[in-house]
C-alpha cells in the first residue's frame, strides 16, 4: 500500500469511529450555522481533528487543507491533504445514515491518493493514481453504459447556490427524459465512490467545493470513469460543476447541458 494511502486510510477510519460514537446519541450533537443552507456539527470538528492528528503524527510539515479548520499550512507545500471530515452533514444530523470521511492527497497539484470511507456500511474506497481503484480492497469499475438510456444517475440540488435554481431544473429534466432514473442521496463523496464501483452510471452537481470531490474524482478517475466540467472541460475544482462517470455516458451529459447552460455556468 502506498505511505500516504496507509495514513489516510488510518485517518479515516479514526474520523469514522468518532462520528459513529455521535450517531448513536444524536440528541447530544450541537449543530450550528455557517452559511447560508451550510450547518456544521461538533462532531465534523472532533472527526477533523482526529484526521489531522493522524496526518501531522506521519507528516508533520504536509498543509492540510480542511472544510471546517481551513488550510493549516506547513513547511511543505508541495504535499496538501483535502479533508471532509464529514461529508453528509444534513443526513447525519436527521438520523439518515448516508455519510462519509473523505480525504484526498495532492502532490504538486495533481490527486495522488484518496480514500472515501463510510463508516455505517464500512465501506472504504481508495485509489492510488496510477493503480486503480478499490472497495475493500477488491478493484472496481465504472459500469459500461454505452449512452444515458436505462442508466442510473445520481445529482445534488444546488441549495448552497440557489441562483442557478432556474438553470439546474433544466437539466435536471432534460437528464430525467433520457436515464432510467435519478437520485439525490445527499453525500457528493459517496456518489462519486458509487460511479467508481459502478452503482451508478454518472453523477452531476454544481458549486461543489474541492473537499466534496477531490477523493471521490480520483476514484471515478482510477476505475476508468470520465470526469468533466459542465463545458467537457478540467474546471471542476474551479468552478465547483462536475460531471463524472463511465465515459460515454459523462460524453452524452456534456452534450445535452451544453445548450442548457446559463452564462454563469458556461466555464
Amino acid at each position: 500500500m502506498h505511505p500516504m494511502q496507509t495514513i489516510a486510510v488510518r485517518a479515516a477510519r479514526a474520523a469514522g469511529q468518532t462520528i459513529m460514537r455521535a450517531f448513536t446519541e444524536l440528541d447530544r450533537v450541537e449543530v450550528s450555522a455557517k452559511g447560508i443552507n451550510d450547518f456544521v456539527t461538533n462532531v465534523d470538528k472532533e472527526a477533523e481533528a482526529a484526521i489531522t492528528y493522524q496526518i501531522r503524527k506521519s507528516y508533520p510539515d504536509h498543509t492540510i487543507v480542511g472544510e471546517e479548520s481551513g488550510e493549516n499550512k506547513g513547511e511543505n507545500k508541495d504535499y496538501v491533504w483535502i479533508v471532509d471530515p464529514l461529508d453528509g452533514t444534513n443526513n447525519f444530523v436527521r438520523g439518515i445514515p448516508h455519510f462519509a470521511v473523505s480525504i484526498a492527497v495532492q502532490h504538486k497539484g495533481k490527486t495522488e491518493v484518496a480514500v472515501v470511507y463510510d463508516p455505517v456500511r464500512d465501506e472504504l474506497f481508495t485509489a492510488v493514481r496510477g493503480k486503480g481503484a478499490k472497495l475493500n480492497d477488491f478493484r472496481i469499475r465504472v459500469s459500461n453504459a454505452k449512452d444515458l438510456n436505462d442508466t442510473i444517475l445520481a445529482t445534488g440540488f444546488p441549495f448552497k447556490a440557489k441562483q442557478h435554481s432556474e438553470t439546474y431544473m433544466k437539466l435536471l429534466g432534460d437528464t430525467f427524459s433520457r436515464c432510467a432514473d435519478l437520485r439525490r442521496a445527499g453525500s457528493a463523496a459517496l456518489d462519486l465512490a458509487y460511479v467508481g464501483a459502478g452503482r451508478l452510471d454518472a453523477f452531476f452537481e454544481i458549486g461543489l467545493k474541492p473537499w466534496d470531490i477531490a477523493a471521490g474524482e480520483l476514484i471515478v478517475r482510477e476505475a476508468g470513469g470520465t470526469v468533466t466540467d459542465f463545458v467537457g472541460s478540467h474546471g471542476y475544482f474551479t468552478s465547483g460543476n462536475i460531471i463524472a462517470g463511465a465515459p460515454k455516458a459523462t460524453v452524452s451529459l456534456v452534450k445535452n447541458f451544453r445548450p442548457l447552460l446559463s452564462d454563469g455556468l458556461k466555464r
